[in-house]
This record gives structure tokens, sequence and C-alpha cells, in this order.
């Protein structure tokens, strides 16, 4: 009895620290349409390193993931006012990240690769030593998210990388939930298939 009312409040504190921190962020976002700059640095602060990861995995590019990170907060900043809290302040900040990043996404597709970007491209389908190295499946997992198509990578990374919901997935992406729950299908279905070649 004594675990289960243990476990039971330890949820709980969770769900009240969630509440009192999207709370806060909405607290932070009302100040920073006040044009209060130590809300924006506390904002900065508390979602730099996820979102700077989330656009890092979709594009794959350092550079470029820390100059889309200053245009999502730049947008905050000029925005917040237009922050109608129909979702919570992360997915509000994913979404607009993730709009910033399909944009960049889409002007690179012109740009020629030069040579010093091509040599630093793994190829680890042609390396043996990597394959021999991935004893564990989550490794595997991990090697293998890439290779899915940027739709289906994306719903895999929002929902277990980020533990956003199937709807807040939906509002991030810009789809409908039913849409989530398919790509979710047939990704979950091609990481087994390419963690069983691997």
């Amino acid at each position: 009895m004594t675990t289960v009312s243990i476990r039971g409040e330890a949820a709980a504190s969770r769900e009240w620290a969630a509440a009192r921190e999207s709370s806060s962020d909405k607290a932070l976002i009302s100040r920073i349409a006040a044009g209060d700059q130590s809300a924006m640095r506390a904002l900065f602060a508390r979602y730099r390193v996820a979102l700077y990861r989330w656009l890092l995995r979709l594009l794959d590019d350092e550079a470029l993931a820390e100059d889309l990170l200053s245009e999502v907060f730049f947008d905050v900043w000029r925005h917040a006012a237009s922050f109608e809290a129909r979702s919570s302040v992360l997915t509000w900040l994913l979404a607009i990240a993730r709009y910033k990043a399909l944009s960049a996404r889409r002007r690179r597709t012109d740009a020629e690769l030069d040579e010093a970007t091509v040599s630093t491209v793994l190829d680890i389908a042609d390396d043996p030593e990597v394959t021999l190295q991935k004893k564990n499946r989550a490794e595997a997992l991990r090697q293998s998210l890439p290779r899915l198509s940027p739709k289906h990578r994306e719903v895999i990374d929002l929902a277990y990388y980020h533990g956003k919901s199937i709807k807040e997935i939906a509002e991030i992406v810009g789809i409908n939930e039913a849409t989530v729950k398919t790509r979710m299908f047939y990704a979950r279905r091609k990481l087994a298939e390419l963690v069983e070649t691997t």
C-alpha cells in the first residue's frame, strides 16, 4: 500500500510541477509581450537546449540550427502578444522552430555540396566496423532514425525525444491526429525493419 501511495504522490507531484511550469511559461510570455527582457532571458535559458537539439536533428547542420534558434527567439520577442495559450509554450516554440527548419530545408535543396561537406558525410552502410559496433538495440535505433523519411522521423522525434502527445504533435506539425497515428505506425514498422538489418 505504501508503495502505491508513494508512486501516486510522485506522479501527482510531477503533474503539479508540469502545471506550475506551464503557468510559469505563460506568465513569461505575458511579460515578454510587455517588453520584459529578463523574462526573455529566462525563457531562452529554459528552452534553448531542447530547441537547439530539435533543430539539429531536423537539419543536421550545427551552424544553421544555431541561426534558426536565434530566429525562433527573435520571433517570440516580436510576437509574444499573439500567443493564444491553446497549447503549451514548448509546443508553440517547437512549432515555430519546425516551420523555420522546413523553410531552411526547402531553401537548401538547390545548394551544391562542396568537397569539404561531402568528405564529412559518413557512409555507415559501407563500413563493416560500424555495423559490428552496433551491439545493443538502443544504438541500432539511434543509427536507424536518420534513415527514416523526414515526416516519419519528425513524429518519432517529437514523441520519444520530446515526450509529446499525439494531439501536441498534430498541433506542432499542422496535421490531424489520425495522420500522426498513421505516420507513427509506419515509422515504427520501418524502424523495426531497419534495426533487423543492422
